[in-house]
């Protein structure tokens, strides 16, 4: 595995002392990211292992990671061991009267100077975990015994890791150095891996990872279940899982990865319900129900849609084009049948520019990106040819050092008209190349928030245990410029819905950096840069002035607010009062918003869901029947893109009417 990784990963890194002392630090994280077993003493113990885990692991000897794991292990059971026998008695004990503050984030607190310390620690965790529970106004007796089985769990688990089991933990530290997307597969995890990652077969259609002791939502498969259902969002923490509509929440807090995969997943038109903790309200414990009916993703509904906006402007109205890509798909299978219809990115998007263009008779087009993790490599770059006559598309950087170049070889057909491109934070991979193809060859605008940043390939190696998804190369704009870590920065920046230190590759620890390369010559097909500062203008004067705009900033400025949290405090009636100052400050933004608007008022965010369910699936069916009506009036972000599209078309026909022809051709 180490030659492997040496030889073939993308960075070049030598797995020497230097790394060996990264490694002993991310070995130790990973088993105690939350400084609650190991002390200091135990810490300055370890430090013989620093700079010899390289010469070791070239040995292939392991006793560092054995040595290490072992002594966790034993706190760890001796920890849960102690809270399964004694819980009942510490909970009666517990006085939420007393004014002290749990803290949320460890990173910055110092590892426990003795057993005392880490005493204390864990008495301060058990009681935010309590009163957490409290807050869902949970019955003591119950409390009691949710934490009891929790921890007789967990306790479970620890007595089950194998050798096969420590070793991934260790060598996953290690991997994880190189970069976060190069992974040690040990042959269980191997077996399951698709099944892991990803619930999109017979599931509710959500990519998972373990972080701590929580199972968390990294993104959503378009058109998926809990995709449809629209409550379910990325960083949000799943913490308990229920069956059917009345089955009892089972606590899935500290299990593994492939055991809460198994419990969400189930057969078509079954109910899965997941207690999760919001990414937006994390800092305060408040839990939230969804309910989600499992399904299979169909091919068909991650196609291409499309709609048409109707924009007002001046004493006319100009109609925009909107093509929705949910993922860059293709059917290889019906590709190498040799089936004339076989469905792809490319094929259905060519039917509906058409459809658009002569049909609907459309003043421009809006390419929607937003949420797209990406797809086909190929159809990012099959996609790119539809709207620019010929050149490439992407540089492909191996870690050989060797380039290639791929996208339109041939001069061929393309939609010349006006063209928006929107992307978000969860647009990624393929959808980064089309739209920083299109922005380098300025063939339309960008516009909405900074996307994900995902800019490398990976590749599996067997090995004689197991295998390693490696990183062996990297994706570059024919500007020469990385997409990874950085992404794309839209030519106009909408409010950030999503939190860049939370999601994103600039998020996760030892992401590969951006960087450049030689460009590629290429033709620029406008001049939009010089347009860029004035569309920015007249996008932050309209917004300013749009209440869902002020609204969707206000939310955002609310979650940093939350997540600025640093500890809470483990006094009931001041925990309570910090979630209804949260409370009224939503209240307040959505009331703000209503009256803008000339609606009615809310006393509380509650009167929004106090419709009986009956009420509430009618309202549903009627959403469902006006899908596309109510999609273009109540996505603020969508019509926006097509304001800016419009503002583009009034000053490119300002600019030809100030000047000549002669003139516009010189420039052009």
């Amino acid at each position: 595995m180490i030659e492997q990784l040496e030889e073939r990963h993308y960075s070049k890194l030598r797995y020497d002392d230097n790394l060996s002392s990264l490694h002993l630090d991310n070995y130790i994280n990973s088993l105690d990211r939350g400084k609650m077993f190991f002390t200091a003493a135990d810490r300055a113990e370890f430090e013989q292992y620093r700079t010899n885990m390289d010469e070791a692991l070239h040995a292939g000897l392991l006793d560092a990671g054995f040595t290490i794991f072992n002594r966790f292990q034993q706190r760890l059971e001796e920890r849960l061991a102690d809270l399964v026998e004694t819980l009942p008695e510490r909970i009666a004990k517990m006085d939420f009267s007393i004014d002290e503050e749990y803290i949320i984030d460890s990173k910055e607190q110092p590892w426990a100077a003795s057993d005392a310390e880490l005493d204390d620690r864990w008495r301060k965790h058990l009681k935010n975990q309590v009163l957490s529970l409290r807050m869902t106004e949970k019955p003591d007796d119950e409390i009691a015994e949710t934490l009891v089985k929790r921890y007789r769990n967990q306790l479970q688990r620890v007595k089950q890791y194998n050798n096969q089991d420590v070793f991934q933990i260790y060598a996953n530290a290690l991997t994880e150095l190189y970069d976060p997307h190069t992974n040690y597969l040990s042959p269980r995890r191997s077996e399951n891996f698709n099944i892991n990652m990803s619930l999109s077969l017979e599931g509710i259609g959500a990519v998972l990872q373990a972080e701590d002791e929580y199972t968390k939502v990294v993104r959503l498969v378009a058109a998926g279940p809990a995709d449809k259902q629209g409550e379910l969002k990325p960083s949000d923490r799943i913490v308990a899982v229920a069956q059917d509509t009345d089955g009892e929440f089972e606590d899935v807090i500290g299990w593994r990865l492939d055991e809460v995969v198994e419990l969400i997943r189930g057969p078509k038109d079954s109910i899965v319900r997941l207690q999760v903790l919001p990414a937006k309200s994390a800092a305060t414990g408040e839990r939230k129900t969804i309910t989600i009916v499992r399904n299979k993703v169909k091919l068909e509904e991650q196609s291409a849609q499309k709609k048409v906006l109707e924009i007002p402007s001046g004493d006319k109205t100009l109609k925009i084009g909107v093509i929705d890509i949910p993922a860059f798909y293709i059917d290889f299978d019906a590709m190498r049948r040799g089936e004339k219809d076989y469905k792809s990115t490319t094929r259905d998007v060519k039917r509906l520019l058409k459809e658009l263009q002569n049909e609907d008779q459309v003043d421009g087009i809006v390419v929607d990106l937003r949420n797209n993790g990406g797809g086909s490599l190929q159809e990012a770059n099959e996609l790119t040819g539809l709207f620019i006559e010929y050149g490439p598309t992407v540089q492909i950087r191996h870690s050989s050092r060797r380039v290639w170049r791929d996208g339109k070889r041939l001069r061929g057909p393309y939609y010349e008209g006006p063209l928006v491109v929107m992307i978000n934070r969860l647009s990624a991979s393929a959808s980064e190349i089309f739209a920083g193809a299109i922005q380098d060859y300025q063939r339309g605008i960008v516009v909405g928030d900074r996307s994900f940043g995902k800019g490398t390939v990976q590749t599996l190696i067997p090995l004689t245990e197991g295998q390693l998804k490696l990183t062996e190369s990297k994706f570059y704009r024919i500007s020469g410029d990385s997409t990874q870590h950085r992404g794309v920065v839209p030519d106009v920046t909408f409010p950030a819905i999503y939190d860049h230190e939370e999601i994103g590759e600039s998020a996760l620890d030892h992401a590969l950096s951006w960087d450049q390369i030689n460009p590629v010559r290429h033709r620029n097909y406008g001049d939009l840069s010089s347009v860029v500062p004035e569309l920015t203008r007249l996008f932050q004067s309209r917004s300013e002035n749009n209440p869902d705009f002020v609204y969707l900033e206000d939310q955002v400025t609310l979650a940093d607010e939350s997540r600025a949290i640093k500890s809470l405090p483990l006094n009931e009636a001041a925990r309570k009062a910090l979630r209804e100052s949260r409370e009224a400050k939503a209240l307040a933004i959505e009331n703000k918003r209503r009256a803008a608007l000339g609606e009615e008022l809310l006393t509380s965010l509650e009167s929004e869901d106090s419709a009986d369910d009956e009420e509430n699936l009618a309202a549903e069916e009627a959403l469902a029947e006006n899908d596309e009506e109510n999609d273009s009036k109540d996505d603020v972000l969508l019509t926006e893109a097509g304001n800016i599209l419009v503002d583009a078309l009034l000053l490119k026909e300002r600019r030809y009417a100030q000047h000549s022809p002669e003139e516009l051709e010189a420039t052009d």
